[in-house]
């Protein structure tokens, strides 16, 4: 019996041996040659779907019609730019000061207001010395000029006669022409309720010193007149930089009122002077500029002002325009291709307030959005960005 067994148990063993080796191993080489294609195939997908997810897809039509320029960077040259504070002067020869030429009440012919345009020898406002001790000075000067005459004329009559002597004659002649002189500078201006107060030149209204009903004494500043035609630009340097104010030539400035940069070079500015030392009490040392005033520039204004120093060449520089601030980093957006876009952070230099010189993370010959950056970061932000259909 342990033999019969013995002998069953070894042909079963067999049978499975057979029955194993008989299994068609030759599907099993392509099956897995399928598992790996499909596998590369969603890996190439992952790797296209990560790159499409890093690239802003905007057509060409799209670009066209949100305003995006793209400019190739070329080497170019770059001012070292010091960032300072400055100030809108009035341009000496370019102003004038009305000032009371008699005592009385001030009474304005029309409404006088800062920025009012007005023109040379026009009426600003009348100076009236009714009921008042002295009375009103044209009567008086022309009092005056009444008797003064007279007393000229008897006096030449006299002094023929040999009745008084030619030194008080002389006299005589002296005291009528200053009443004269008086009468007819106040008759000029007076009409009647007083003495004219006339605009010596033409130009605009900057200061209203006195209202109406004050009273002001002779030589008190009444009404100061602009033409606001040539305009000072003061900057003022730290020491530190005064090895570097022989380079200064030119500067750009930005006003708080309207945010716009001005560059002089455009304006038919010019530099005047450089302070050679600092003012008392001042860390700061003077240098000013004169220039035209094409624009709605306010003397007296408070100014960031941008000195152009020693050039810098061949250097990346672009318009400010290109860059877009995130977080305290400072990013542009490259074009790869007709619809691609790429986010790039940038590092920046000096600016200029138009143009800003970049120190790392473009190079020669990319593509920068120079305008539009701002649509081009609203695209980025768009889940309506589609993610497929877009090739290299």
């Amino acid at each position: 019996m342990a033999a019969l067994i013995l002998l069953i148990f070894c042909q079963c063993a067999h049978h499975s041996s057979n029955s194993h080796e008989g299994h068609d191993h030759s599907t099993e080489p392509h099956q897995h040659a399928e598992d790996e294609h499909h596998q590369d195939e969603k890996a190439t997908e992952e790797s296209q779907s990560a790159t499409q997810g890093d690239e802003i897809i905007i057509t060409p039509q799209q670009a066209a019609n949100a305003g995006i320029v793209v400019t190739e960077i070329q080497p170019s040259q770059f001012q070292q730019i010091i960032n300072t504070s400055g100030q809108i002067m009035t341009a000496q020869g370019d102003e004038a000061v009305t000032v009371a030429t008699v005592s009385g009440v001030v009474k304005f012919n029309s409404t006088i207001t800062s920025g009012k345009s007005v023109k040379q020898g026009s009426s600003l406002l009348t100076i009236s010395s009714n009921n008042i001790v002295d009375g009103d000075p044209v009567q008086r000067a022309r009092i005056a000029y009444t008797i003064a005459k007279k007393e000229y004329e008897r006096a030449q009559s006299l002094v023929s006669s040999l009745i008084i002597s030619q030194k008080e004659f002389e006299q005589t002649q002296q005291n009528y022409e200053i009443a004269k002189i008086n009468y007819e500078a106040l008759s000029g201006d007076g009409n009647g309720n007083g003495v004219n107060i006339k605009s010596p030149i033409a130009g605009y209204v900057k200061n209203v010193w006195v209202n109406e009903g004050d009273y002001v004494t002779i030589g008190e500043p009444l009404v100061s007149i602009t033409q606001n035609q040539k305009l000072f630009l003061r900057a003022d340097v730290s020491e530190k930089y005064y090895p570097l104010l022989n380079t200064i030539r030119t500067a750009n400035f930005q006003t708080p009122y309207d945010n716009k940069v001005y560059e002089l070079q455009k304006m038919g500015g010019k530099l005047l002077s450089a302070g050679k030392s600092a003012e008392s009490n001042s860390f700061f040392v003077p240098i000013i500029f004169e220039f035209n005033n094409q624009g709605n520039i306010i003397p007296g204004s408070f100014v960031d002002v941008y000195l152009f120093s020693t050039p810098i060449p061949n250097v990346i520089v672009i318009p400010q325009t290109s860059l877009t601030e995130e977080q305290g980093s400072f990013f542009v957006y490259l074009q790869l291709d007709k619809e691609g876009y790429k986010k790039q952070e940038v590092t920046l230099g000096g600016n200029n307030g138009v143009d800003v010189h970049i120190l790392s993370g473009l190079n020669f010959g990319d593509k920068v959005v120079t305008k539009g950056a701002y649509q081009v970061r609203l695209a980025s932000a768009s889940t309506a960005i589609p993610s497929h259909g877009h090739e290299h």
